[in-house]
């Protein structure tokens, strides 16, 4: 931060640490391949005086996939112009130290200590990369992010500090079955789950994610999607498997809650006529899938779950990505304002469509694999309505996929106008259609005038003023998506074909995951010695 006005030297920077931090997440994988867990016990404290940092399987794979769509993100967010925003470097460090004390820590009061860590910075890059003058939509979406997590983080550390009051202690391992055993410890490791689902968005606490991702910056959005609501999905996972020591009288409201979030959220996108709502409310669909793997807790659910949580967030990501570097060069757009861009952007097209197969569920994409070993893991626990409607919902996230597909980038292609957007016009994230934001950045809005009353004239008032018109898309002629902002989803369409052909491997290192939350006696005993 100290030198954050050197741009080439702070992105320098901030990609060789992420570089070096992705190799060393991929080594942590080979590491604890053989099902063990490594334990470091801050300052060299005894065991159950110091706060541990635990690594194992389920820990390593998502400090790999972090690490993975943290770089690649950022990768994104040089050709969109993002990364150019002043202390956007030091912020996304920030978030990552975050997510990574998330992810090992072992003791609940810091966990709570590092999701604040990655949130804080998260509120500084949500406002640093707007671009122009935010949207009244727009800070709407921001003020209801901030104070929905506010909100989640003040019911965690009540629920953590009822665990402590109770029991005397924040260990993990310490609280083995502890919630199983007393009602009492139930009931306020319950309001930490509860806590984390609205993290998580977890229907019925999911309607802040689909309104506040859809107004944030591309490469944010992208980055967010991988990240903050899936530290949620790993701690829900963990605590069950520890704390409630996978205790089966309470699995049922989980198949209820996650089957009900996976057709809610589906349905949701429905009626969406923006590309990145529709993503979003997929993204809350998805969330249920992933979490009906801890309701079938077994070795089969906990595998899949895992599996699908790890494709998920490369795939969500891949799709934000394709989604964002069309926003970038044209502009956001409703679904029918734009077309054709199959013939006119192969690449980002070829992105899009490779990811929006895996995210249904089609082959050979690791979508396919996911979404087929859930199946079967609720059909072997005897879930078949669960079954069913993980089946249906995928049929419904293939029409909604297509629908994307079929109002962008079918067709031929949008006559490009040759008149140019207005200086300075803010072309951000807002309800609005055609120019997204109808004010510009000295004040003139979206018919000419002055905010004060003048009586600018502007092309815009000109091209929409003929009653029943639609909105003209105003894009300079010959303007493309370059390669640079295509890559970052291609690249991750590409993980996303080689997880589907090559499933068994992740398979294999998600069953090794699976196996320490469904017996965490090899994990207890590594933190307490």
């Amino acid at each position: 931060m100290a030198v954050a006005s050197r741009t080439r030297l702070v992105l320098t920077v901030l990609f060789a640490v992420l570089v070096v931090q992705l190799a060393a997440a991929i080594a942590t994988v080979a590491w604890v391949s053989d099902g063990s867990v490594v334990v470091h016990q801050v300052a060299l404290w005894a065991p159950g005086v110091a706060i541990p940092f635990v690594l194992d399987m389920f820990s390593a794979l998502m400090l790999t996939v972090t690490s993975l769509l943290t770089l690649t993100c950022a990768a994104f967010a040089v050709p969109a112009g993002e990364a150019f925003k002043r202390f956007y470097p030091p912020l996304v460090l920030l978030v990552t130290a975050g997510v990574n004390g998330a992810l090992l820590t072992g003791d609940l009061f810091n966990f709570f200590v590092f999701v604040e860590v990655m949130l804080l910075p998260s509120y500084g890059l949500m406002i640093i990369t707007r671009s122009g003058r935010a949207s009244v939509a727009g800070v709407a979406a921001s003020r209801l992010y901030i104070s929905v997590n506010l909100l989640a983080s003040t019911i965690l550390l009540i629920g953590v500090a009822l665990i402590y009051g109770l029991t005397g202690t924040v260990n993990i391992a310490e609280l083995h079955g502890a919630a199983s055993e007393n009602t009492g410890v139930a009931v306020a490791t319950a309001l930490v789950l509860f806590a984390l689902a609205i993290k998580a968005a977890v229907v019925p606490v999911h309607g802040w994610l689909a309104r506040a991702y859809p107004k944030m910056s591309p490469a944010v959005t992208a980055m967010f999607s991988g990240l903050h609501t899936k530290i949620a999905i790993y701690a829900i996972y963990r605590i069950y498997a520890v704390i409630f020591d996978g205790d089966p009288r309470y699995l049922w409201v989980g198949v209820v809650v996650f089957s009900a979030t996976m057709l809610i959220g589906v349905l949701g996108a429905v009626g969406e006529a923006a590309p990145r709502s529709i993503l979003a409310f997929h993204m809350v669909s998805q969330i249920g899938y992933i979490l009906l793997g801890v309701a079938l807790f077994g070795p089969l659910g906990l595998t899949a779950g895992i599996f699908y949580l790890l494709h998920h967030m490369i795939v969500k990501a891949a799709l934000f990505l394709a989604i964002g570097a069309i926003e970038v060069r044209y502009g956001p757009r409703r679904l029918g304002q734009l077309s054709g861009l199959a013939k006119t952007e192969p690449l980002i097209a070829i992105a899009f469509f490779a990811s929006a197969m895996s995210l249904a569920g089609i082959p050979p994409f690791s979508g396919f694999v996911a979404k087929l070993s859930l199946i079967i893991a609720a059909l072997d626990a005897g879930q078949i309505a669960a079954a069913a409607v993980a089946v249906a919902v995928s049929i419904l996230t293939l029409l909604s996929m297509l629908k994307i597909w079929t109002g962008i980038f079918l067709g031929e292609p949008t006559a490009t106008d040759s008149r140019t957007l207005p200086e300075g016009l803010d072309p951000a994230y807002s309800d609005a259609p055609g120019i997204p934001d109808g004010r510009d950045r000295a004040g003139l809005d979206a018919t000419g005038d002055a905010a004060s009353g003048g009586a600018a004239t502007s092309t815009v008032a000109t091209a929409t003023a003929e009653a029943g018109a639609p909105d003209p898309v105003m894009v300079p002629p010959g303007r493309r998506i370059g390669l640079a902002l295509a890559a970052p989803a291609l690249a991750l369409a590409v993980v996303t074909l080689a997880l589907g052909l090559g499933g068994q491997v992740l398979l294999e290192l998600s069953g090794t995951a699976a196996a320490n939350l469904y017996d965490p006696t090899g994990y207890v005993q590594a933190v307490l010695g």
